[in-house]
């Protein structure tokens, strides 16, 4: 009898022991399901980009476009091009899940003629943490020109924009102003600004959209930084696919002037202090 009672104990316990196991098991598999949602995806809706022909002296820009398709906001930490022909600006604040945000590259062509094709890398908190985007075209001569028919022209996208000119008043130097321009294309197919030219090599650009519908607007941004002083005039070349008049030019007028707050600190050794 003792023997039987012993074990029915003993089955008793095990059984207890199975069922903790179990649900520990259990508990383990869900809470790494849990873990398994909550994780940041990046996803790159177009990996490389085609700038095609342009001019030498053209800073051709970019913007890629990345969707977080995750349960987490993804945050992207880093992205390095492969040389430093290849400027890069992104979205510096955490990307929810759902949202979108951008990765920007600039590549600068003056004095490299030829074709090229650079990666940029991508560092983020992403269920793959490494990715990489590219861009690729050839910079022809400085005064790149090519025949078209009558009927390319008039089929191609037209860039038209209200006024030619913006006037900062007074800057600083080494102070980033930023020229808002609306443009409106005004041809049979979609306007693709491609980037900028400068004698200064100061001014870069942004545009609301990256491809502008005939008949549509947008906004396209120039950002200055003035690097001489006095009266400046500085003559900006849009290029675009518009086959018509690939390179309109805007120009940015500023009086630039030394740093206004630093001469303020050293009169009078406190805080800077705005214009007067």
């Amino acid at each position: 009898m003792h023997k039987s009672l012993f074990t029915s104990r003993k089955i008793s316990l095990i059984r207890i022991m199975n069922r903790k196991f179990y649900l520990l098991t259990a508990l383990s598999l869900l809470l790494a399901g849990f873990s398994a949602q909550a994780q940041a995806v990046l996803k790159i809706e177009k990996e490389t980009h085609d700038f095609g022909t342009f001019a030498e002296g053209v800073i051709a820009s970019h913007d890629f476009v990345v969707k977080n398709v995750g349960d987490k906001p993804l945050v992207i930490t880093q992205v390095q091009p492969s040389c430093g022909c290849t400027t890069p600006d992104w979205t510096k604040d955490p990307i929810m899940p759902g949202k979108t945000g951008v990765i920007k590259a600039a590549y600068n062509s003056n004095g490299r003629p030829g074709p090229f094709h650079k990666s940029i890398s991508i560092v983020s908190n992403s269920e793959q943490p490494h990715g990489v985007i590219f861009i690729k075209g050839e910079v022809g001569p400085k005064d790149l020109k090519t025949s078209y028919t009558p009927e390319q022209k008039a089929n191609s996208p037209r860039l038209a924009v209200g006024t030619t000119s913006h006037s900062f008043g007074k800057l600083e130097k080494g102070q980033k102003a930023v020229a808002k321009f609306t443009i409106k294309n005004t041809g049979r197919q979609d306007l693709v600004v491609q980037g900028v030219k400068s004698n200064c090599n100061c001014v870069t650009y942004k545009v609301s959209q990256p491809a502008i519908k005939p008949g549509q607007q947008a906004t396209l941004e120039l950002t200055y930084i003035p690097t001489m002083l006095k009266e400046q005039n500085e003559v900006v070349t849009i290029v675009s696919n518009d086959i018509v008049m690939p390179d309109l030019k805007l120009t940015l007028k500023a009086n630039v002037v030394e740093s206004l707050a630093q001469k303020n600190m050293l009169r009078e050794g406190n805080q800077p202090v705005p214009f007067r």
